[in-house]
């Protein structure tokens, strides 16, 4: 089970089925900002729902193909990380997240995608990580600025959001960009895949919560 405290007041820890109550309580009480960038605001309706979602998590994590984790700050539930899925052939993937509003403007973000940076290049032996946004979405688009990405272009009307269609700004990090920035002594996450990951089928992405 994947679990990795960040410091004395985040914590990061692999979605299970029993997060379900405490993941939609979030997602509702956030709604309508959630729903400015995100597409899945409007298919979550009930606790039923962010159980499958969480199970379709699982599944996929057991299959080596991704790992989605509740972000906890002093104890409470402030919101969602993730592996989306990995490309084992290209050993490459793409990190998402969110976060209530209340819980913005502390670095809770910053720090636990920092982490999920560390484990998908030194834990899963991947070479390259990608963070995705809309250009409208400031918010998510300064945690690879601040990390350091490299912003490699714009995919126009890439997601569909509801009713319309949103560009989708690319920022990628490669592993030898990221080893030269790492201080000595980093501490990486640590799980049960193999450190040397075997090629893998690429598979659709899971549902969000």
């Amino acid at each position: 089970m994947f679990e990795c405290n960040i410091d004395d007041r985040i914590t990061l820890k692999m979605l299970e089925v029993s997060d379900a109550e405490a993941i939609f309580a979030l997602v509702d009480a956030s709604r309508a900002y959630l729903r400015q960038w995100l597409p899945w605001v409007d298919a979550t309706q009930s606790v039923h729902d962010t159980r499958s979602f969480i199970q379709c998590t699982l599944d996929q994590h057991a299959e080596e193909n991704g790992l989605s984790c509740r972000i906890t700050f002093q104890g409470h539930v402030a919101g969602v990380i993730g592996i989306d899925r990995i490309d084992w052939t290209n050993l490459l993937t793409e990190i998402g997240y969110w976060l209530r509003p209340d819980y913005q403007g502390r670095g809770i973000m910053t720090k636990s995608c920092r982490a999920l940076v560390n484990y998908a290049f030194a834990e899963l032996g991947l070479h390259r990580v990608e963070i995705r946004a809309a250009p409208g979405n400031v918010k998510s688009l300064a945690i690879p600025q601040r990390l350091g990405f490299t912003r490699e272009g714009m995919l126009r009307e890439a997601e569909r959001l509801y009713d319309r269609f949103v560009d989708s700004v690319v920022y990628a990090m490669l592993r030898r960009d990221w080893d030269a920035t790492l201080s000595p002594g980093t501490v990486v996450p640590r799980d049960h895949y193999p450190s040397t990951p075997r090629p893998k089928t690429d598979r659709m992405r899971v549902p969000k919560p």
